[in-house]
């Protein structure tokens, strides 16, 4: 019976540390897509702007002029990037749900173990 309860403790932190993974893994997955929303607003500005406009990137203290091609790039690369960094992290979200999904199922096996111990324990008593 103690093998049991050392065994359920074991699973139950470690089915812990997984939810615990997770939830930071789903705040960098809201970071980036709240990253994702802002870079297509500043892209969608950057499309409805003629040639001609002044674009101005900030840099430590001083704005400097910047191309629009030269800007739209940024902003392209950068949301290329948050992208692949989404597609990763979901990907790491799902591999951590099916894990925690397998350690509470083992955990519901050591239980009814140990309950079916216990009453079998109890009946020949």
């Amino acid at each position: 019976m103690a093998d049991a309860q050392k065994q359920l403790q074991a699973l139950s932190d470690e089915f812990q540390s997984l939810q615990s993974e997770l939830e930071g893994l789903v705040d960098a997955r809201q970071k980036l897509e709240s990253q994702q929303q802002e870079n297509e607003s500043v892209q969608q500005e950057f499309n409805s702007l003629d040639d001609e406009s002044n674009i101005y990137k900030l840099v430590g203290p001083v704005l400097l002029k910047q191309d629009k091609t030269e800007a739209l790039m940024a902003v392209n690369g950068r949301l290329e990037f948050i992208e692949k960094e989404i597609k990763r992290i979901e990907g790491q979200i799902k591999e951590n749900q099916e894990k925690s999904d397998k350690k509470r199922a083992d955990i519901l096996q050591v239980q009814s173990q140990a309950q079916q111990q216990a009453a079998a324990a109890s009946a020949s008593a």
